[in-house]
């Protein structure tokens, strides 16, 4: 039987038991201790991430660097650290972690923002990291034929996200993450919101892939209606707005999932948005069905969107405003690529030997 607690007593309820049982001392506590415990280091950078609207994903990023940078310093506090220890732990990313440039760039930014906006400390010049190299690769280009032959080898959800991600130049998660509202069928245009660098921009949106887009749009927004119907059909805002702005159609991803969630902070049913891993399989094993000699992936289908719109003649600002580059140095990589050789040279061999 269970215990009642009363000025300090047990007083046992089980037959047979001693009628009074002393209870363990309680702590005293002084005036302002029951004030709340400050927020923890990890929530604390949570916060910060969200109050400047950093998506999810660099959250989570930041908070692995972060955990992994307390660990390799023996669990020591950050505060208690500075720049000699970041450095320590960077160049060890390099020098024993063997880890590429870019992801020594993004420990750096982690740690950069846990000191800057976290602790409020300002790290000086670091100057004795060692760097990794970046390589400088040239990106896997498909041909026509090969675009055609891997997307003839999807079906249904998949085979459309590919269509897009060749036919529009989209990254993996911004096809992912497009909602309803922004696919413009009058316009011929998909707008990328918050994507890259917390850019929006405008891509075009392939005629072939109007039908079959505005078909599976009227599937899902059927699935939304039936969502509603049993109390869910909410889904995440980028921001705070009006209160049921998470239920509108609008507002509905574009490429849901197939099961709900429940967002335990808002008491929600929420469906996300088609998990990206979905595509990356379906591409993989497509590839590998085609009998195709490259080692292709979904971001695959953007490198060959640009090098085709280039290998039509199209304007080179116009390809870097469509893929959201910032800089035209970005985009002139695809220049490299073409299917005319390196800077346009034929070689003398085609007109000397017949092997």
């Amino acid at each position: 039987m269970a215990l009642e607690i009363n000025d300090g007593l047990r007083y046992a309820l089980t037959p047979g038991a001693p009628s009074i049982v002393p209870a363990p001392p309680r702590l005293v506590r002084e005036a302002g201790q029951n004030s709340p415990r400050p927020p923890r280091l990890l929530d604390r950078v949570r916060e910060a991430n969200r109050l400047r609207h950093g998506s999810r994903s660099t959250e989570q990023s930041y908070i692995g660097w972060i955990r992994r940078f307390i660990v390799f310093h023996g669990k020591r506090h950050p505060a208690e650290m500075g720049a000699p220890e970041v450095a320590q732990f960077l160049s060890s990313l390099a020098v024993e972690g063997r880890v590429a440039a870019s992801t020594q760039n993004q420990a750096l930014s982690a740690l950069l923002f846990l000191y800057r906006y976290v602790l409020h400390q300002d790290l000086p010049w670091l100057d004795d990291i060692v760097r990794a190299r970046r390589p400088k690769h040239l990106p896997i280009v498909l041909t026509r034929d090969e675009v055609r032959a891997v997307i003839s080898k999807l079906d249904g959800t998949p085979r459309l996200m590919a269509a897009l991600l060749y036919g529009s130049g989209l990254r993996l998660l911004e096809c992912a993450r497009l909602r309803v509202q922004d696919v413009d069928f009058a316009m011929n245009q998909i707008v990328v919101r918050d994507g890259k660098g917390a850019k929006d921009r405008v891509t075009v949106l392939p005629s072939v892939a109007k039908e079959p887009l505005t078909r599976h749009l009227l599937r899902v927004k059927r699935q939304h209606e039936a969502d509603l119907a049993s109390g869910a059909g909410w889904v995440e805002l980028p921001w705070a707005l009006y209160p049921n702005a998470g239920r509108e159609w609008p507002w509905q991803w574009a490429f849901p999932a197939t099961r709900f969630y429940f967002d335990r902070a808002t008491g929600q049913r929420r469906r996300h948005h088609l998990h990206e891993s979905v595509l990356q399989r379906a591409v993989l094993d497509a590839v590998r069905r085609s009998g195709l000699g490259k080692r292709a992936t979904p971001h695959t289908f953007r490198h060959s969107f640009a090098t085709h719109l280039l290998e039509d003649g199209r304007d080179i600002r116009t390809v870097q405003e469509l893929l959201g580059h910032n800089d035209v140095s970005t985009t002139m990589i695809y220049t490299h690529v073409l299917n005319r050789g390196p800077a346009a040279v034929t070689s003398p061999a085609d007109r000397v030997l017949e092997l």
